[in-house]
């Protein structure tokens, strides 16, 4: 199937090589292993991670003894995912995994959902998740909050501008976002956090149940200085999982992660 060619080209200008391993974005990452150490099966059971990326989560997966492929439609993801120890990764699509059925015991999908605006092909994602994996698998799929882009924007200085204030209402409003800050920019999709319980559905799945990642902590401004303290990031991480599953705050994440059992 056909990728968005401006998303191909952001994710080739290497961002993902160190997004999740710097700054604030590090509480994404904590929280999403934190969320899928206490979900998974216990290793060795085999997972697939579908737009895995460069291999930041499947590289801790496989260190733990997980049996892990990665398929990214993104080159430059595979040759980097391919070097990590214990991980086989190459090119697909999450809406046609190149999987036989019933062939994972966990599915991941961390990313995908985030750049299908159309809500057929997020649902046919899942539906392919639902069926790589055997009966009593778990599927997980990661989803960025609808609200994100205002928040992200006013954090960072950037909704002074009216071209970014246009496209943060335009993703309120529809969900669909596309960035003005760079050439190449972010494009992608925000969900209503009611909305994945409705695509979960229509894919065959259970309910989820939705854990809120960051929580509000994404938007303290010394959220970092807690992350590069042993201690405070204990207590940091310890207070986001007690408040993830709770309903009038899941909104407020930037992202959420959804988990079932088939």
């Amino acid at each position: 199937m056909i990728v968005d060619p401006e998303v191909l080209g952001y994710y080739a200008r290497g961002g993902e090589l160190t997004r999740l391993r710097q700054g604030r974005n590090r509480l994404e990452f904590l929280r999403t292993r934190d969320v899928l150490c206490r979900t998974l099966p216990a290793a060795p059971a085999r997972v697939l991670d579908v737009g895995g990326g460069t291999g930041v989560h499947a590289e801790w997966l496989a260190a733990d003894g997980y049996d892990v492929e990665l398929i990214d439609p993104v080159p430059l993801h595979v040759t980097e995912a391919s070097a990590i120890p214990g991980v086989t990764a190459r090119l697909g699509d999450a809406r046609d995994l190149p999987v036989p059925d019933g062939e994972a015991d966990a599915a991941l999908l961390l990313g995908p959902l985030y750049h299908l605006p159309d809500r057929a092909d997020r649902v046919r994602a899942l539906s392919e998740a639902r069926r790589a994996v055997r009966p009593g698998g778990l599927v997980a799929a990661a989803f960025i909050s609808r609200y994100a882009a205002v928040h992200d924007s006013i954090y960072h200085g950037f909704f002074v501008r009216e071209e970014q204030r246009t496209a943060d209402y335009r993703a309120l409003e529809t969900g669909v976002m596309i960035s003005p800050k760079i050439a190449a920019g972010f494009r992608g999709y925000f969900h209503e956090p009611e909305e994945i319980l409705g695509e979960f559905a229509d894919a065959g799945l259970p309910e989820p149940l939705r854990y809120g990642l960051e929580g509000a902590f994404w938007l303290y401004g010394d959220v970092d200085d807690w992350l590069d303290d042993d201690g405070r990031r204990e207590l940091l991480l310890g207070a986001a999982r007690r408040l993830e599953c709770e309903p009038s705050l899941l909104g407020v994440s930037g992202h959420l992660l959804a988990v079932t059992r088939v």
